[in-house]
């Protein structure tokens, strides 16, 4: 008998991190602890890619950013930096107004419609960033997260010839020392193929195998996709052209930021946009909690209508009743018991 993998009555809404949740960095915390000057960190890595080009190299902005923090480890000015304390200075991050209580009470909205509860309807958060996966693991929004696609470090890495040996000891303190996973603008649509197909929860799914569109864990007519700004086009095409919903957000004292909105809405790569506030009653979250409830309405009807157009209606039997024309006997139906 055929079966599909999933029910497909879950919602993703999925969030870019930094200028989208929060106001700026997230490494902010980061230089603050080392007293290192954030904006000549930034102006150094932005210069790599003309200085390595310049050598003969290619080099991504991403891997630049992340290099270039192992360099100032390597090089004593972030010296013992490693995952626990990047995760302890992700305590320290500053959520835009209305975070992280907005991403519980999405969730709580869905879970006390009782139309919603009748069809098992859930909505799940997911961070994908260019940012550092530990500090957003140690932030405050982290327990209301699903999932966190970004970037990662590894300490200590292992040495030639590991493989020859039974165990390792861990006499060194741990450092960061080697990127593990680098996030950037176009891999952020491959994080969202894996929550459409269902990678992420599912291992036996690769995110490169052919998947019908019925048998994917949550289609894009179910993602809504908030970020803030041009360096998203990748993901704001690809779920909106896939029928799913994308806002932007802006820096209410930030004008630039609002007229780099506009312009994404004028050609079209997203739906809507507002300021990054996401109190009750701003009108941020106000149109996030109204394409919400429409996606679930949505399910609700299908899942209905499915029923309908599968389930036939019982059998019925038919009965007679006097007719008003010379006594004749006109058939009725009677339910069949």
């Amino acid at each position: 008998m055929a079966t599909v993998l999933f029910t497909q009555n879950i919602i993703a809404c999925v969030w870019d991190f930094d200028k989208t949740l929060i106001p700026g960095y997230m490494q902010a915390p980061l230089f603050r602890r080392f007293g290192v000057d954030e904006n000549t960190f930034w102006t150094e890595t932005n210069a790599l890619g003309e200085r390595y080009r310049q050598r003969g190299y290619h080099v991504s902005g991403e891997s630049a950013y992340l290099n270039h923090l192992l360099s100032y480890v390597r090089e004593g000015a972030m010296k013992g930096l490693n995952n626990a304390m990047l995760r302890e200075l992700g305590r320290e991050i500053v959520f835009y107004p209305g975070l992280p209580e907005f991403f519980k009470s999405l969730r709580d909205f869905v879970r006390s419609q009782p139309q919603y509860v009748k069809h098992d309807i859930t909505l799940e958060h997911y961070i994908v960033s260019t940012g550092i996966a530990e500090m957003v693991r140690g932030s405050a929004i982290a327990p209301f997260v699903d999932g966190i696609w970004a970037c990662e470090f590894i300490e200590n890495p292992l040495p030639p010839g590991f493989l020859a040996q039974a165990e390792f000891g861990l006499e060194t303190p741990l450092e960061i020392a080697q990127v593990g996973s680098i996030i950037d603008n176009t891999i952020k649509t491959r994080a969202l193929f894996e929550i459409n197909k269902g990678t992420n929860k599912n291992a036996a799914i690769d995110v490169n195998a052919q998947i019908r569109p019925e048998d994917r864990r949550i289609p894009f007519q179910n993602i809504i996709y908030t970020a803030d700004g041009p360096s998203d086009v990748p993901c704001f095409s690809v779920v909106k052209g896939n029928g799913g919903k994308t806002y932007g957000v802006y820096n209410p004292k930030r004008r630039d930021e609002f007229e780099q909105n506009d312009r994404l809405r004028q050609v079209g790569r997203i739906d809507h946009y507002g300021p990054a506030d996401y109190t009750e009653g701003s009108i941020t979250a106000q149109w996030l909690m109204l394409h919400v409830q429409a996606m679930c309405d949505r399910i609700v009807a299908d899942r209905e209508a499915a029923v309908a157009a599968r389930v036939a209606k019982p059998p019925r039997h038919l009965s007679t009743k006097p007719s008003d024309k010379g006594g004749e006997r006109t058939p009725v139906q009677g339910t069949l018991l």
